[in-house]
């Protein structure tokens, strides 16, 4: 699927502004970014519940801009599921299909098929009311693969269900994708469950797409700092880069130099990006080839699976390290509390960003 210089206005307002994308057939990609930066938009374009101010959108290698939605080949799992109330579970599975004017013995073959799918195979009978939030989830979700589309689009369909129950369906919903094979398309402004389901990730702002890659990729090397900012925790440092590839340096404000990223090229003013996770703490000396900062150490909170030690460094930054350890070692951690220590990190662990 692609969406060549897709744009959409309303009157002079632009929600979509020149946005280019190429999806893989089998991808679970994700539409990331905040309230208001154009993804639910891309998703109703895509569907055919909107027309395109300007662009080109292919489905399949075929052009679909004037194709209304029930001949895209695409289906839909809206956040609030939109099931029928007065039909059964089966019943709301098949109505697509009878819709299609598929045999009986066909339609009774894909619900069983895709009731067993998402594992509700018992409840066919009941009705939505008697079911749960994430079981309402997923006869949507039935519904919406068992007519085999080429592109299901889902638009922050777990936005409704609680924290626990959220995480047991991004679980379910990989699986699914892994065993259908279909190209998922899902729409969220929770980095965690992009994050977590998705192949590749766009993430979107102000109707523009910042950045498309693996999470792996945009979690680690953000293109600038909206992206490093919006995608987890992070630690962003002020500075000036000096010099070249490989003996570049950042010139922090308190004229501390800190070694930069290999291959940062960036010339003037930076930030250096480090994530939590990768930020020690402690009383010893910098390692040799470490970038590091000197400070005190003003909170450590124990987390559960991690302690939090936030250090106020001598230039006033506040950076946040992440320490997985037992009880014991994070117990030894508090006596850090209000100690001169120093932060330290590997400089291929960072990022530099241009400002």
């Amino acid at each position: 699927m692609e969406l060549v210089g897709v744009t959409k206005r309303y009157g002079e307002a632009v929600a979509l502004d020149d946005v280019s994308l190429a999806i893989e057939a089998g991808e679970f990609f994700c539409l990331l970014g905040p309230s208001g930066c154009g993804k639910t938009t891309t998703l109703n374009l895509i569907g055919g519940f909107l027309p395109l101010s300007a662009g080109e959108l292919r489905i399949e290698g075929r052009t679909v801009n004037d194709l209304p939605p029930h001949k895209r080949n695409v289906n839909t799992v809206f956040q609030n599921y939109a099931l029928f109330p007065h039909l059964s579970v089966a019943e709301n599975v098949a109505f697509g299909l009878q819709m299609e004017h598929l045999p009986d013995d066909e339609v009774r073959r894909r619900v069983g098929e895709y009731l067993d799918l998402v594992g509700l195979t018992g409840l066919a009978g009941r009705n939505p009311a008697q079911l749960s939030g994430g079981q309402q989830q997923r006869v949507a979700l039935a519904r919406a693969l068992a007519k085999r589309p080429a592109v299901l689009l889902l638009d922050e369909p777990l936005g409704a269900l609680d924290l626990k129950l959220r995480k047991q369906m991004q679980v379910e919903l990989a699986r699914i994708h892994r065993q259908v094979g279909t190209t998922f398309v899902f729409v969220t402004h929770d980095q965690g469950e992009a994050l977590s389901m998705a192949t590749r990730i766009a993430v979107m702002d102000g109707g523009h797409v910042r950045q498309v890659g693996t999470p792996r990729a945009i979690y680690y090397h953000p293109v600038d700092r909206f992206v490093a900012d919006f995608i987890g925790e992070s630690n962003l440092l002020d500075g000036e880069l000096t010099g070249q590839d490989p003996v570049a340096v950042v010139r922090l404000a308190d004229g501390t130099a800190v070694p930069a990223t290999p291959g940062a090229r960036a010339a003037g003013p930076v930030s250096v990006m480090v994530r939590p996770e990768c930020l020690a703490v402690g009383r010893a000396p910098i390692p040799d080839g470490a970038a590091g900062l000197a400070g005190r150490v003003v909170d450590v909170a124990f987390l559960g699976d991690h302690t939090r030690v936030t250090v106020r460094t001598a230039a006033g930054d506040v950076v946040a390290a992440r320490w997985h350890a037992d009880g014991q070692a994070a117990g030894a951690l508090e006596g850090l509390l209000e100690e001169e220590v120093v932060a330290w990190w590997d400089p291929a662990d960072s990022a530099v960003l241009a400002r």
